[in-house]
């Protein structure tokens, strides 16, 4: 199955897939959107695209692991990818995952405004393959 995941974020949304197999997940693209609703129809029309079959949405949690205020804004941009898209849809604790994902990068010597454009769709692979551990019971 294809699953699509998407990193919210205020300004960009980092948005990745995996194969059918579930064996790689693979960066797609950064969404340069503030308006939800506009979002919400990229998001899809990516979705479409890619022949998704579910949407994984990262879903920011304290590291207590209570939500913040955060968690609602994701849970709005959820409830209208699950309307729109008609795809199903899950949600994946993404605690720390941008602090990973600027650590990848900078093991490989990503810099200034390249390190910016794909900061955002590398926390959305590190959010599928954590999703995809996840339901095969490795995580």
């Amino acid at each position: 199955m294809v699953i699509l995941s998407v990193d919210y974020g205020d300004v960009r949304t980092g948005i990745a897939v995996c194969d059918k197999l579930q064996m790689l997940a693979s960066p797609v693209s950064v969404v340069k959107e503030k308006d939800i609703d506009n979002l919400v129809d990229k998001i899809c029309e990516i979705a479409k695209e890619k022949n998704a079959e579910r949407i994984v949405l990262g879903l920011p949690r304290n590291m207590d692991g209570s939500y913040g205020f955060r968690s609602e804004a994701c849970r709005n941009l959820g409830d209208k990818l699950k309307e729109k898209s008609n795809l199903p849809l899950d949600y994946q604790d993404e605690r720390l995952t941008t602090v990973s994902a600027h650590n990848y990068l900078n093991e490989n010597n990503v810099r200034g405004k390249k390190r910016k454009e794909t900061v955002d769709a590398v926390s959305a692979v590190i959010i599928l393959e954590d999703y995809m551990r996840r339901i095969k019971g490795d995580g």
